[in-house]
């Protein structure tokens, strides 16, 4: 009888474990499976160019009064005017503690991209490493850092608030998908009120890589980006910076405005095409704009103005649409993968910058002095193709 119970417990067990192995056998062809379909999906997702667009201003208009409108003259979100039209990258900027406003704060960051997301495009995060806006003229130091001179605590700090930051959009479902370390950082990051020349390269090239290695350390699937304003300082800053061992990174990214550049819009393939062979990264022009009128609807000065003009791109909505196909074409020609209009949205309020009430940008959005797209917007059109 023993001998009965022990061989039907024998055989239980033996079904118990064919059952326990076909489940791991299933698991393991369904986890192949869900790999392969996530590769697949991936695969499918891939952008051969982006059509991009800052909409960093957004938020804060829309607070002042702006109402944009489609093409037709209908209101509407204007993140869905421009996903509408193809846009399929927002550019968002990132102030680590400003005082003076209350936008381009980590909040305002996740409203906008959550925002992005939702219509479907994908989001390049700008760290300024700043208060205050970060350009070739400034590089100033977050105030909670100021005081910090030893390298090695600035670097953790650099490394803790970009991974912090990171992680923090992950937990909302907001991560990135490029994530820029620095604004124009043609000079030294996180400096003072007054520039230092010339670079200090172990020191600038430290905390890069600090601000690469937390993006890295954050997920493998976020790229990386290091952004130069015009591509003829990009040609000696990434030579720089690739000497003194700043290699970890995807993306170069470029401002482009003919009137503060060496290049015109006729040769700008040749250093594009130059820093793509030279460092084998992928490249694009991440600011750029051009006007579609020379009147000025406020107080606020036009940045853009007559000077900004090129031969056959009169400052018509058609001289403006024509001058982002142009560019277009032109970083296509030398191997580049995409355009983002810097600030298409900065339109005309009551509100008021540092430097005055209104917008400064107002003839060079991509909405005319009513607000209505203008004929550049159909430039994102192109993504359908």
């Amino acid at each position: 009888m023993s001998f009965i119970f022990q061989l039907i417990k024998l055989k239980i067990m033996r079904v118990y474990i064919n059952i326990l192995l076909a489940v791991v056998i299933f698991n393991f062809i369904s986890c192949q499976r869900g790999e392969n379909l996530e590769e697949k999906i991936i695969e499918e997702e891939q952008i051969s160019f982006y059509f991009g667009a800052d909409l960093s201003y957004v938020n804060e208009m829309e607070d002042c009064g702006a109402k944009y409108k489609n093409n037709t003259g209908i209101v509407e979100d204007p993140y869905k005017i421009f996903a509408d039209a193809g846009t399929n990258l927002v550019r968002v900027r990132l102030w680590h503690s400003p005082t003076w406003t209350n936008y381009s704060n980590l909040n305002d960051v996740e409203k906008s991209i959550t925002r992005a997301k939702s219509k479907g495009m994908k989001v390049l995060l700008d760290f300024h490493y700043s208060d205050t806006w970060a350009d070739p003229s400034k590089q100033l130091i977050p105030k909670a850092w100021e005081n910090q001179t030893d390298i090695t605590i600035l670097g953790k700090l650099l490394y803790n608030y970009t991974l912090n930051t990171l992680s923090n959009l992950k937990s909302k479902g907001l991560s990135p998908d490029i994530v820029q370390i620095g604004n124009e950082i043609n000079a030294m990051i996180l400096q003072g009120e007054n520039l230092v020349w010339p670079i200090n390269w172990t020191r600038n090239a430290f905390l890069i890589n600090k601000g690469i290695k937390a993006v890295r350390d954050f997920s493998k699937n976020v790229e990386v980006m290091l952004h130069i304003a015009q591509p003829e300082n990009g040609l000696w800053w990434f030579k720089d910076a690739t000497q003194n061992g700043i290699t970890d990174f995807d993306w170069i990214g470029l401002s482009y405005y003919p009137i503060w550049s060496d290049y015109t819009l006729s040769d700008v393939a040749i250093p594009l095409k130059t820093l793509i062979n030279t460092y084998k990264k992928r490249l694009m022009i991440v600011e750029t704009a051009y006007p579609f009128t020379l009147d000025n609807t406020d107080s606020a000065n036009n940045i853009l103005d007559s000077n900004a003009l090129i031969a056959s791109f009169p400052a018509t909505q058609q001289g403006q649409l024509d001058y982002l196909n142009t560019l277009k074409n032109k970083i296509e020609e030398a191997g580049g993968e995409g355009l983002i209009y810097w600030e298409p949205a900065w339109v005309s309020t009551n509100c008021s910058t540092l430097w005055g009430e209104g917008s400064h940008w107002d003839n060079a959005t991509l909405f005319d002095h009513n607000n209505q797209a203008t004929l550049g917007m159909s430039f994102y059109n192109s993504s359908k193709d």
